[in-house]
């Protein structure tokens, strides 16, 4: 097993755009191989009868069929709107530039 070194902790915190103080690198770098290590563990285990899990719980599909229904009438959309503008919604500008 190939051990994480201070210079891939250092590339992967570059890559997600983290900052890490000289403490924290050791740290993070033991971490990691204690991760892999576990893992590496866990491949020792004979997983042959074991069927493959898209998930860990056994889930139905609780969806229903789309129906096709009449709608609001626009007016009776937009009669409780704090704001219009027309025809349409009004609402605060939220994104910046």
């Amino acid at each position: 097993m190939a051990a994480v070194t201070r210079k891939d902790v250092e590339y992967i915190a570059s890559l997600a755009k983290l900052r890490l103080d000289e403490e924290e690198v050791p740290v993070i770098t033991d971490q990691l191989n204690r991760i892999l290590e576990y893992v590496e563990h866990l491949n020792e285990l004979d997983t042959s009868d074991v069927e493959p899990l898209a998930h860990p719980l056994e889930l139905q599909n609780v969806f229903r069929e789309d129906e096709k229904k009449p709608s609001l009438k626009r007016e009776e959309a937009l009669k409780n709107a704090p704001r219009r503008a027309g025809d349409y919604f009004s609402v605060p500008k939220v994104v910046r530039k």
